[in-house]
């Protein structure tokens, strides 16, 4: 769309920049996508209306399990999108997944590769990558296995898949790590939080220390499980099971609906980065009321909502159920809102039911 992030990619944008871009893409998706075309016509926004990116109506993440969220000129010509990612269905059960489609697979390449750089391997070009995430051969339809796939194509010199797509062990994950703690290289370890956990259980032998500098990103949280813990006992379960520090365990946030990803910065900012998520320059974050979806002060808790510009294929500008707050420009989500679907995601969804197209 002819703007740039800086020299590193990652250099904050000016408003302009961005809401210049926006602009494009809401044009762009106005157009080419019918359901969000109702969606805004009902909410009378127009292309020509707008002058804040804020005022583009946002979709809620349960728009997906209901509607082809598709913003391509190739759909009216039957082209398959590269990819389609799944949500778990946890919610509303396997008949009711959310689905986001993918025309440009190149866009997530592009959206995915320096934030997971900067953020993984800020001193390293090459490492040996082990996964507690199945690969996108096994996962076909995961966002999060496309994801670890991608960063396996781009910076590992060595993979060791540990997970099915089913959740059982390929391999001893901990013959792996035996293997790998023997080495001098520092590896990177991928995981889910649930997956971690899992390996927590699966040990019955003494801790694995991993080379100096070895590091972790976790994922994900234990919604729709049973089982669950605590950040802090998070991080002791994967330090007690890899020896990786504390300070070396990088939070990732994602979303099935999105193409960009927001990480802790720990590794560049060390612990000054108290733990708070920071957005790359195309991602656009909100924390709003949720009743009346209206931008919270700074520190106030609310529901999340993104503008992915990255989502061009799609609907850029999503809100989600998930809690947090924005502080100095950095995201603390504190977990999905409790009970009932928020006043404000149930107006929406309403409003895009009302404009037909539904699936």
């Amino acid at each position: 769309m002819g703007v740039s992030g800086g020299v590193d990619g990652l250099e904050p944008w000016k408003e302009k920049a961005f809401q210049g871009v926006a602009q494009e893409v809401f044009g762009w998706q106005f157009e080419l996508c019918d359901p969000y075309r109702s969606f805004c016509e009902r909410r009378g926004v127009t292309p020509s209306s707008v002058s804040d990116w804020r005022e583009i109506p946002a979709v809620p993440t349960t728009a997906f399990k209901y509607f082809d969220l598709v913003s391509s000129p190739y759909t009216s010509i039957s082209r398959k999108p590269d990819a389609a990612f799944y949500t778990s269905g946890t919610t509303l059960g396997s008949e009711r997944r959310g689905c986001h489609f993918v025309p440009r697979e190149s866009l997530y390449r592009a959206a995915f590769h320096e934030p997971f750089r900067q953020a993984l391997l800020p001193d390293v070009n090459k490492i040996r990558v082990i996964s507690l995430i199945p690969s996108p051969v096994a996962a076909s339809h995961s966002s999060l296995s496309w994801m670890v796939g991608m960063a396996v194509d781009a910076f590992a010199d060595e993979v060791d898949w540990l997970i099915q797509a089913n959740g059982e062990w390929a391999r001893d994950a901990f013959d792996v790590l035996r293997a790998a703690s023997e080495e001098e290289a520092p590896v990177l370890v991928l995981g889910t939080a649930l997956a971690f956990l899992h390996l927590k259980e699966a040990g019955d032998e003494p801790s694995v220390t991993l080379p100096a500098n070895s590091r972790a990103m976790v994922t994900g949280g234990f919604k729709g499980v049973r089982r669950a813990i605590g950040r802090s006992e998070l991080y002791s379960t994967i330090t007690d099971c890899t020896g990786i520090d504390r300070n070396m365990i990088v939070n990732e946030y994602g979303m099935t609906e999105l193409l960009s990803q927001m990480y802790e910065p720990v590794l560049t900012e060390g612990i000054k980065a108290a733990r708070r998520l920071a957005a790359p320059p195309w991602l656009g974050v909100r924390v709003l009321d949720p009743a009346t979806l209206e931008d919270k002060p700074e520190g106030e808790q609310g529901i999340i909502s993104f503008f992915d510009l990255a989502n061009l294929g799609s609907v850029s500008h999503v809100l989600t159920e998930d809690l947090g707050a924005l502080e100095d420009g950095r995201l603390t989500v504190f977990g999905r809102v409790p009970g009932s679907e928020p006043r404000g995601c149930s107006r929406a969804m309403d409003d895009l039911m009302a404009g037909g197209g539904r699936l």
